[in-house]
């Protein structure tokens, strides 16, 4: 059953599989592999980014939006879709953004990530960080959003670096199970009390 920390498990998850990835990965003849480092940030702290230097790339993974999965808002699992009460059904919004003073290796970094979770859009039991205390049956799935010019730019207008350039992914299904004590109570029942008039002395 995932707790409450699925989310924060997912991004580190996120950030641990594409910089495990990049680390083993082997670059085409000719194509000169830059440093790179994945970093996951909170919105607060997106201001704090500079530039790693004149050829490194740093990809900064951050979570601006979170939603319900309106298919899933009121299903149980896969394997209890009778359960109740049932999971909360979470889709997880993140910008990878890319910083660097070289636009080459920029490029090449983001072309690398994109083809990485094109051919592996996925994160199950062998890449989720076990805090979250994840299912077998869990798999999270990368899915590349679209996301309007406007849009894009109304999210870097709340930071405060200048835009970068950037890609949205959703991570979906993130399911937070109840706790172990929501099963151990029985439901409320209320109760409706009727009140009357004394009736008169004999």
């Amino acid at each position: 059953m995932a707790n409450i920390a699925a989310i924060a498990s997912v991004g580190r998850s996120l950030m641990t599989y594409l910089d495990n990835a990049y680390r083993n990965s082997l670059f085409p003849n000719g194509v000169t592999r830059p440093e790179c480092a994945f970093a996951l940030v909170s919105s607060g702290q997106v201001h704090d980014e500079n530039d790693p230097g004149q050829s490194a790339v740093r990809v900064v993974i951050s979570l601006y939006r979170v939603t319900t999965n309106a298919h899933l808002r009121t299903a149980g699992r896969p394997t209890a879709p009778e359960m109740r009460p049932p999971p909360l059904s979470l889709d997880l919004h993140y910008l990878l953004s890319f910083w660097s003073e070289s636009p080459g290796n920029e490029h090449l970094v983001l072309a690398w990530t994109m083809r990485q979770l094109h051919l592996n859009p996925v994160l199950d039991a062998s890449t989720l960080t076990q805090e979250a205390n994840w299912n077998v049956e869990d798999v999270v799935q990368l899915i590349p959003e679209e996301l309007s010019t406007e849009d894009l730019m109304r999210i870097w207008d709340t930071f405060t670096p200048k835009y970068r350039l950037s890609v949205s992914y959703i991570a979906r299904v993130v399911r937070l199970d109840p706790d172990a004590l929501d099963f151990e109570h029985g439901p409320v029942v209320a109760t409706r009390f009727d009140y009357a008039a004394p009736a008169p002395p004999p």
